[in-house]
């Protein structure tokens, strides 16, 4: 049987490559997010389906829900879609940044769950299961300065999969989280620096192999292709110059002595 996944934040960066993964490991897959052309661009390019809706609008996630019922089981929630606005200190925080950052990241998990569940329910056969995967971040469990809004809705999003978890007890349908560091795409940072190029590029600048989208999405994959009763509750994930959320190398990686 072959199984479908939905995958959200699918037009760029990990979202894309998790569709990307997916299909090269023979899932059927439905890419959601708002920017419809380039979903269209990629279900070309890859086999995928997607459907365009934005996922802090109640209305969009129930168009998605009916449209998913219509068009065959569901068998994988992945749930990509997020981001970070600005790197302002607690006491200078812009308060439409950080109710964005909540609503992208806390409240968009919470309804695309809540209207999927009944369909990964309905999906799960004798002895099948169905799975839920949640992307966070390393900023989920780490704070540093100038993070403390991103901090907050990832730590969030991460606290809304581990309830999960809890309340799915019982029930074959696997919540997993992956926390990933620092990661290369083209737009996270750009985004969160608003639109400032040179400064987003100052992020990585020297910095040996960050992961990139498709490290993550290769990680995602194995996650969903492992046996049926093999959950992986949390994986955290940095590249070897990140030791730590404060600790990063900058330069070539080479052994002392």
């Amino acid at each position: 049987m072959t199984r479908r996944a939905v995958v959200t934040g699918a037009s760029s960066g990990i979202g894309e490559a998790t569709v990307r993964a997916l299909r090269a490991s023979g899932w059927d897959v439905v890419g959601v997010a708002r920017r419809a052309a380039r979903l269209e661009a990629l279900d070309a390019e890859v086999g995928s389906r997607s459907f365009a809706a934005d996922l802090s609008n109640e209305a969009d996630i129930a168009a998605l829900a009916a449209h998913l019922a219509q068009t065959g089981d569901v068998h994988a929630l992945v749930h990509v879609a997020g981001g970070a606005r600005g790197t302002d200190r607690v006491e200078d925080g812009d308060p439409a940044d950080w109710r964005w950052m909540f609503e992208a990241n806390v409240l968009s998990a919470q309804l695309v769950t809540a209207a999927l569940l009944p369909l990964l329910r309905s999906a799960i056969g004798p002895g099948g299961h169905a799975d839920t995967l949640y992307v966070t971040s390393t900023a989920a469990q780490t704070a540093y300065p100038g993070g403390a809004g991103y901090n907050a809705a990832k730590a969030g999003e991460a606290m809304l999969v581990h309830a999960l978890r809890l309340e799915l007890n019982g029930e074959p349908i696997r919540v997993t989280e992956i926390a990933p560091g620092m990661v290369y795409t083209e737009e996270f940072t750009l985004n969160r620096l608003g639109g400032d190029r040179a400064s987003a590029e100052r992020v990585y600048e020297g910095v040996e192999h960050p992961l990139t989208a498709s490290d993550v999405a290769d990680v995602i994959a194995y996650a969903l292709n492992a046996p049926g009763h093999v959950n992986l509750d949390l994986v955290t994930m940095r590249p070897v110059a990140q030791s730590a959320q404060h600790l990063l190398a900058r330069g070539p990686l080479r052994p002392r002595g």
